[in-house]
């Protein structure tokens, strides 16, 4: 399958003609939608099947970051002002009614998802809160439980996979112990591996997701040069086989101030280092341009394991 390890992200609610050259000349293996894209129910069905048409790929991935409460994209179009931590607390009451009321959540998002075109949300967070979590986790994460998170996580994906929607397990290998937001500035982790694989890594083992995306976080008693994004470390010994996640591991987007070079070198230095897909969110149709020229082909891993994601579509 011939696409470019990249992701785009695009500039408004309509194609810009620069952006339909990009999609229909030049090969991404994916957009992702933000809330700067979605104005209605109308206009977003007109987006992705425009999409769809300029790359001749009815099962082009187009993805969303709809959990819920703190983070929507579609937050004018259905308000489900609902978070991970409700649904945690929930479970710890009663595990029975908490699946069943997960379930219907999750069913009745994905039914819009695919009423929209949308075939891939990057949900479920894994992330284990602790007390000194940076809020830009907060109620993203199921619980400070972290059998609860792994159960959670869970049935997230096999309710998502029901309805033909592909989950990302996020933000892998564990963003809870980081106190500062990555959005803004690197966080560094100091706890040992035997801690981290204790807490962090456990609701990431063992998974069924077909994408993970990845933490830009130092961990620094792993790698004290790399953020995990940019680690050849920490994606082969602890993610591939430590956690053994077997998927497309995405990075996560390569504009936050946690990288500290430029695009093209952050981008690279990610393919570098074992991710698979590099993800742009900033929507600039000049960098989408020069990262797409920059970046190579998917390699044969990723190639096999997209067709799966389209058979699964199927």
């Amino acid at each position: 399958m011939k696409k470019k390890a990249l992701i785009i992200s695009l500039n408004g609610t309509k194609l810009l003609k620069m952006e339909k050259i990009l999609l229909s000349k030049e090969k991404p293996w994916g957009v992702i939608l933000f809330k700067r894209n979605l104005k209605s129910r109308k206009q977003i069905k007109n987006l992705t099947t425009n999409i769809r048409n300029l790359t001749n790929d009815t099962k082009f991935p187009i993805i969303i970051d709809e959990e819920g409460e703190k983070v929507s994209r579609l937050r004018n179009i259905i308000n489900h002002d609902i978070s991970a931590s409700f649904f945690g607390n929930l479970f710890k009451k009663n595990k029975d009614f908490c699946s069943k009321t997960y379930q219907e959540y999750i069913f009745s998002l994905s039914k819009i998802l695919n009423e929209l075109g949308i075939n891939i949300n990057t949900i479920p967070v894994l992330d284990v809160i602790r007390k000194n979590t940076n809020k830009v986790i907060g109620n993203r994460s199921f619980s400070n439980n972290i059998k609860t998170v792994k159960q959670l996580g869970k049935l997230t994906l096999k309710y998502l996979h029901k309805k033909k929607i592909a989950g990302v397990i996020k933000h892998i290998p564990g963003h809870g112990a980081a106190t500062v937001d990555s959005h803004k500035k690197l966080p560094k982790v100091k706890l040992h591996l035997k801690k981290l694989n204790q807490i962090d890594f456990y609701p990431f083992k063992l998974s069924n997701a077909k994408l993970a995306m990845t933490a830009h976080i130092l961990y620094t008693k792993i790698d004290n040069r790399n953020s995990a994004t940019h680690s050849k470390k920490i994606i082969k010994k602890i993610i591939r086989k430590k956690i053994g996640f077997k998927g497309i591991l995405i990075s996560d987007d390569i504009s936050m101030k946690a990288l500290k070079y430029d695009l093209i070198t952050n981008a690279t230095k990610s393919i570098e280092a074992g991710c698979n897909l590099v993800l742009y969110c900033a929507g600039r149709t000049t960098d989408n341009f020069k990262l797409i020229k920059s970046l190579p082909y998917i390699d044969k891993f990723t190639s096999k394991k997209t067709s799966e994601f389209y058979k699964f579509l199927r």
